[in-house]
């Protein structure tokens, strides 16, 4: 997990109980898994007695991080900063432990509570004369934007973000004796700007360690799918999908996430992945990754929810399995089959009439009938015995849809309005 480290880090986390912090962008009211690598890599920390200070970015929020970027954000209002700092701190709560009477229990700040008052004449004269230009244009960050193709070139807006950084972590020394930021290795050139400040202006010692950039093996987005990001909020992202994600990742990235993802110790990561490796057909490694990680985002329960609807679309499932999902996930597992909407009343027709009349389940009657007697259909999970059924109320799922299976593959959804 660890990209760059400057030295003596080390040294400082042997010698003593240390404060670090990792700074997130409040931009959204829910954190998502390009997030999760910094958390961790604080949940470790904790883990082994060190404190935790998550910052949220209210202020640098509202100007918007360079790094990495080729374009300007959309700035937020101040209203819109809190509600999400609110939401942020509730799901660092599933990783962190912020209410113990611990010397070492997390802490949550924001830049916005000490920027707010801080005026531009007083921020230029106070931090402003400490770092010189040549050393801001040094920066990676910087450099790009301005030597690219990007026609906007880069505003003094974002110019002045690493200046901003830098104060927080000068502040959170000052204030909180805090020695250490940890982030993603674009960071770099932020972080150690704050820990040049904290030299220059406090004749202080600070450090800084980042952690790669998550990749896929493909070269793909981490965390993006389709449907964009990979949310922790389940309203974003249901934990069905959540689970599916780490599910399908490759053997590749499977065996570099566990060690990221999971607190799991070294010798069941190698026992893992060394039995993965002989099975790999098996995916049980995927398996591995997906429990730890769904099962710390979102619980034991819905974890085990996940792993059953997994299993519905699988063909070794229950009807009653198939009963106990919710319309949103039923409609996820079965997402892009196709759908034939019948009217209520039509319930309670003969199989063969709807499925081969009122929907096109069925090319023909004749089709549908021989299909069924050769045992080729199921109804919610469960195999047609007869053609002479007729289809009730009482099939219904969620009071509106029909689940028909044709083969073992061949999905279908009536859908009653």
């Amino acid at each position: 997990m660890v990209h760059n480290i400057m030295p003596g880090t080390e040294e400082l986390l042997l010698r003593e109980q240390t404060s670090a912090y990792v700074g997130i962008d409040p931009t959204a009211d829910s954190l998502h898994i390009g997030h999760l690598v910094s958390i961790m890599m604080l949940k470790h920390f904790q883990a082994c007695g060190h404190k935790p200070i998550a910052l949220v970015g209210g202020a640098t929020g509202m100007i918007g991080d360079p790094s990495m970027k080729s374009a300007e954000r959309n700035l937020l209002d101040e209203e819109t900063l809190r509600h999400n700092q609110n939401a942020i701190r509730k799901q660092l709560g599933l990783f962190l432990d912020f209410d113990s009477n611990s010397p070492n229990a997390a802490q949550l700040v924001n830049n916005y509570d000490w920027m707010k008052e801080y005026t531009f004449l007083h921020f230029i004269r106070d931090i402003g004369k400490h770092i010189t230009v040549n050393y801001m244009m040094s920066k990676d960050s910087v450099k790009k934007r301005i030597t690219g193709d990007e026609k906007e070139g880069m505003s003094f807006t974002e110019f002045t973000y690493q200046l901003v950084q830098g104060y927080d972590y000068l502040y959170l020394y000052k204030h909180y004796g805090c020695k250490l930021q940890m982030g993603g290795s674009d960071q770099w050139g932020n972080i150690t700007t704050g820990t040049e400040l904290i030299r220059r202006k406090e004749g202080g010692e600070a450090f800084a360690l980042t952690c790669p950039l998550i990749t896929k093996a493909d070269g793909g987005k981490f965390g993006k799918t389709e449907q964009g990001n990979v949310w922790l909020d389940a309203k974003y992202t249901s934990p069905y999908k959540f689970y599916q994600f780490w599910l399908n990742v490759s053997d590749e990235d499977a065996q570099k996430y566990v060690k990221i993802f999971t607190m799991l110790d070294k010798k069941s990561i190698e026992l893992a992945v060394d039995s993965h490796l002989l099975e790999p057909h098996r995916r049980e490694l995927q398996k591995l990754l997906a429990k730890e990680i769904t099962t710390m985002v979102h619980g034991e329960a819905e974890y085990l929810k996940a792993v059953e609807a997994s299993g519905i679309l699988f063909g070794n499932s229950t009807s009653e399995a198939l009963k106990g999902l919710d319309e949103e996930t039923f409609l996820t597992i079965f997402e892009g089959v196709p759908q034939f909407s019948i009217k209520r009343e039509e319930l309670g027709d003969n199989i063969i009439e709807l499925l081969a009349v009122k929907s096109s389940v069925f090319p023909s009657k004749g089709e549908c009938r021989k299909m069924i007697m050769g045992g080729g259909v199921a109804i919610n999970k469960e195999k047609v015995e007869s053609p002479e059924i007729n289809i009730s109320e009482n099939e219904l799922l969620n009071d509106k849809y029909i689940l028909v299976q044709k083969g073992k593959k061949n999905y279908y959804i009536l859908k009653v309005d």
